[in-house]
């Protein structure tokens, strides 16, 4: 397949109306409401869109919105869902098969309204006993949700890197100080360490400013080919990189609880695509339903060595005024979190690579995107950029 490299922009970016709370809509209703919010942003109707992706039923969507698209995506592999469907549409655009992409999101995970509500923890959920892979190899000896799944693999890396409680506690801590000057945040109070470890246990080592919120909200893109982007009003944002993976439905089979090859894999791709370093990258976004993720992020995206991350972000390189500003929005620690944090992550990584968001980085110019759906069953990489090719 041909690079996607400067062949497609973004040049819509909206979230819903109202964020965190939003007990009278569905899910369906969250992405309408987002894509509606999109379609303002970059000054089009609905007539100029012949594509759509989503977790809600793309039929659903299109029937709602009287619209025919010439393309379709469902990919459903929890909360980095979003991100795989941006690289789909582009890939799309690139080779023809539509022109305006729209890929929108809504979930009501907080007051479960409809369809779509989803758990955390990626989109993903555990503690079932059933035929899936979960309810037969997992269930069984115990772990319910995405905490106690989660916490098998960070008291290994733990255990073999010699990563503190604290150092981990330091990953809400941060992103707290970016939260605090975000006004749609959730959770926006600046924390300390010891007010992490004195937060109540959820799954040892998780205490509970270490895990996600549990919000209603959604959020929409509009794509459409770089030669285009310029009959838009917006500042065109251009996908520099992509990459997606795969790497296991149930945590235990993961290749090394320690790593994720997903993360490997994708973020490999995404840095070959672009063609750009490490030094290069000016923001990050890395998704955290968990205060590891962040950490088995800067590591596998190849930011820092093994073991590194949390003294790294202990000592204030991710926070405001840091070498590499990460979670700017809060993250799905303190901004949102509505089961499939993804399309939020790209959200904040579009807002200040226009030099939008609540909290600006100064003198963006290149932001990498990284999701994980599940627990840590897929993964995807896009790499965003404001400057021309």
């Amino acid at each position: 397949m041909d690079s996607l490299r400067y062949k497609v922009a973004i040049v819509g970016a909206a979230e819903t109306t109202d964020l965190g709370v939003v007990p009278d809509m569905s899910a369906q209703q969250l992405a309408i409401d987002a894509a509606i919010n999109a379609m303002a942003d970059c000054g089009i109707g609905k007539d100029r869109i012949d594509g759509i992706a989503s977790t809600v039923s793309p039929a659903h969507l299109a029937h709602y919105m009287g619209i025919v698209p010439r393309w379709v995506d469902n990919t459903s592999v929890g909360g980095t869902s979003f991100l795989i469907q941006v690289r789909h549409a582009a890939a799309a655009i690139a080779s023809g098969l539509c022109e305006t992409a729209l890929v929108t999101m809504g979930q009501s995970g907080r007051s479960r309204v409809g369809e779509g509500a989803g758990g955390s923890g990626g989109g993903a959920t555990g503690g079932r006993r059933d035929g899936s892979y979960p309810g037969q190899f997992e269930s069984i000896y115990g772990p319910v949700g995405p905490a106690s799944l989660f916490g098998m693999g960070v008291l290994r890396y733990m255990k073999e890197t010699g990563t503190t409680h604290e150092q981990l506690a330091s990953v809400p801590v941060a992103q707290r100080r970016w939260s605090s000057r975000v006004p749609r945040a959730m959770m926006r109070d600046l924390i300390t360490v010891d007010d992490v470890l004195d937060s109540r246990m959820i799954c040892y080592p998780f205490h509970l400013f270490e895990c996600c919120l549990v919000t209603d909200g959604g959020g929409a893109l509009i794509l459409t080919s770089a030669e285009r982007a310029a009959d838009f009003p917006t500042k065109p944002v251009y996908i520099l990189g992509t990459g997606e993976s795969v790497e296991t439905p149930i945590v235990s089979q993961m290749y090394d609880l320690t790593t994720s090859a997903a993360f490997r894999a994708s973020s490999r791709d995404a840095f070959a695509e672009a063609r750009i370093s490490h030094s290069d990258v000016d923001h990050l976004m890395v998704y955290d339903a968990f205060a590891h993720l962040p950490i088995y992020g800067l590591e596998d995206l190849g930011f820092v060595g093994r073991g590194e991350a949390g003294a790294y972000i202990e000592e204030g390189n991710t926070s405001p005024g840091g070498k590499l500003p990460m979670n700017t929005n809060g993250g799905g620690l303190s901004y949102t979190h509505t089961g499939m944090y993804g399309m939020f992550a790209m959200q904040e990584s579009v807002r200040q690579v226009r030099g939008e968001a609540a909290h600006q980085v100064p003198d963006v110019q290149v932001s990498f995107c990284q999701g994980v759906g599940g627990m840590f069953m897929a993964a995807a990489s896009l790499i965003f950029t404001n400057q021309p090719p």
